[in-house]
């Protein structure tokens, strides 16, 4: 079955030249000419990953990615940035709220299908992923996608599972944001270690009582406690 992508822009001959080669690149494409429509397509029948325009007539992408993540049934939908503005502060913005890539106007339709291939890609399970990890008081259940602190089911975004998993995956072993980067945003985006913290920083306080888990090591990164 192919993967569905949802393209949100308030230019319609950029709409169609996005959709078109999606759509020859094997994906089933729908398409929303604003934040709303988006909004109600999404929440009606959510999509593999969505291309979402930064600046819309009505609201803004930044503002439906924060209510993305805010919505459990949502907050694990891949989310492509695609914008005029080309500024590393919004970068990451958008990257801090959740955005798992950022590709600029004028683009390469065949840039941003790769772009889209290679979020799907690191969406999808890895051998290594296919178990559940006990750590403390903290369970994570990869297949379902599942974070329990004592007892007690945590709702973590698709970035936060994914670093504490790494972390869980390897008690004791310090990770520097660099490779934290590379293993949850991949190696083809740019992005600031100021993003790691930024999430680590959510994800402590999620983690409530099992904060102290997540070790920051002075200079060089962070470890989950052996």
């Amino acid at each position: 079955m192919a993967e569905r992508i949802l393209v949100v822009d308030d230019e319609p001959d950029l709409l169609e030249l996005v959709r078109v080669n999606l759509d020859q690149a094997g994906y089933e494409v729908r398409t929303a000419e604003s934040g709303r429509e988006a909004l109600e397509k999404l929440r009606d029948s959510p999509p593999d990953l969505v291309v979402l325009d930064l600046m819309l007539p009505d609201l803004s992408g930044t503002e439906i990615c924060r209510q993305l993540r805010s919505d459990p049934e949502l907050a694990q939908l891949p989310v492509i940035m695609l914008t005029a503005k080309a500024d590393e502060v919004d970068r990451v913005v958008g990257l801090e709220l959740g955005a798992d890539d950022y590709v600029t106007k004028p683009f390469s339709p065949r840039e941003l299908s790769l772009r889209v291939r290679a979020v799907l890609r690191r969406q999808r399970p890895r051998s290594d992923d296919a178990v559940v990890l006990e750590k403390e008081s903290v369970r994570l259940d990869s297949q379902r996608h599942r974070c329990f602190v004592e007892g007690e089911e945590v709702d973590l975004t698709a970035k936060e599972f994914e670093l504490l998993h790494g972390l869980m995956s390897r008690p004791g072993r310090v990770f520097t944001r660099d490779q934290l980067l590379e293993r949850v945003w991949g190696s083809d985006i740019t992005v600031t270690t100021r993003t790691i913290d930024t999430h680590l920083k959510r994800l402590r306080e999620k983690l409530g009582p099992a904060a102290a888990l997540i070790e920051t090591v002075r200079g060089v990164g962070y470890r989950f406690a052996e």
